[in-house]
């Protein structure tokens, strides 16, 4: 059951991530695509089957963020809330242009975060 819960996991993160990537470049260019009503709900059950695989592979493995030993976890987990308010503000809530493209490449600087974290489980994953 493990096995299905990491490649799910892999699975729903990548299209995540692909997904925030095409509307941020939708941003970036203006695009009308942006309206479209697939493009509104489809990261939504993404992120949704993320966040259940995910919560299936820390019951798995019995490690919760904010525990001894799983610095790691807590750190994706707190970059997973950044990533969340900043891209709120890369593609809908911020008020400028400027600040909707400053808030998109913080987004795609705390994703790689995220990534190495969750390859190297290290909540400093690149020292």
């Amino acid at each position: 059951m493990y096995i299905a819960f990491k490649h799910s996991h892999m699975l729903f993160a990548f299209l995540s991530i692909f997904l925030f990537t095409l509307r941020g470049m939708w941003m970036l260019r203006r695009s009308p695509m942006l309206e479209k009503k697939w493009v509104r709900i489809l990261p939504h059950i993404i992120d949704t089957l993320l966040l259940v695989t995910a919560i299936g592979l820390v019951v798995q493995l019995g490690i919760y963020p904010f525990q001894s030993g799983a610095g790691w976890l807590t750190a994706k987990l707190l970059g997973l809330i950044a990533y969340i308010v900043l891209g709120t503000v890369a593609l809908k809530r911020g008020k400028t242009y400027a600040s909707r493209v400053i808030a998109l490449f913080a987004c795609w600087l705390i994703l790689a975060y995220i990534v190495s974290v969750a390859l190297s489980k290290s909540p400093l994953p690149w020292s």
